[in-house]
């Protein structure tokens, strides 16, 4: 069995078994969203651009996703922009700038606060951690480990930050109390 470190975060699989009440033309096109922004997630894919490559509206695109796959559309492209910034922290010796914009972000700030909301350590944590640990990866198969690996993004990240902030919040005012 993978055991994780306490910084790693635990796989959580996006419902994969879409329901049975979606129609599975429907079903085929959002797949070909999902697999354009699997390719490209370093692209700007806003919720329009994937309507037009699945053939249906902006807001039936959108609702359709989420209970096809679990997640919204733009949360399911932040966990594949995470997912490729940690493999590249993890094995390259790219900076962590060239990483942040070959992942897709255009701000390095906005990367390191959504890096740091989903990981909980900064990219330059992550790497030093990364390169401290010795990985013996012995007989696991490669999706096996990318699969352990991949960021949990049940909640938006503005929201896990409203209740990360919250916690912060109401421990500073019971300190002064």
């Amino acid at each position: 069995m993978l055991s994780l470190s306490k910084h790693e975060v635990a796989y959580q699989p996006m419902s994969t078994s879409p329901p049975t009440t979606q129609d599975p033309l429907l079903l085929r096109r959002l797949l070909r969203a999902k697999d354009r922004m699997d390719t490209a997630s370093h692209e700007a894919w806003p919720v329009r651009r994937l309507a037009k490559v699945s053939g249906v509206s902006a807001a039936h695109f959108a609702r359709s996703f989420k209970q096809a796959f679990g997640a919204p559309p733009h949360r399911y492209l932040l966990t594949r922009r995470v997912e490729r910034a940690t493999a590249l922290l993890r094995d390259t010796d790219l900076a962590i700038t060239e990483i942040a914009f070959e992942a897709g972000w255009s701000s390095l700030g906005t990367f390191g606060r959504t890096f740091r909301d989903i990981v909980g350590e900064s990219p330059g944590e992550f790497r030093a951690r990364q390169r401290g640990a010795s990985h013996p990866s012995g007989p696991v198969p490669p999706c096996f480990l990318s699969a352990a690996r991949r960021p949990d993004l049940r909640i938006a990240v503005s929201e896990k930050r409203r209740r990360d902030g919250g916690d912060r919040d109401e421990a500073s005012q019971q300190e002064v109390s």
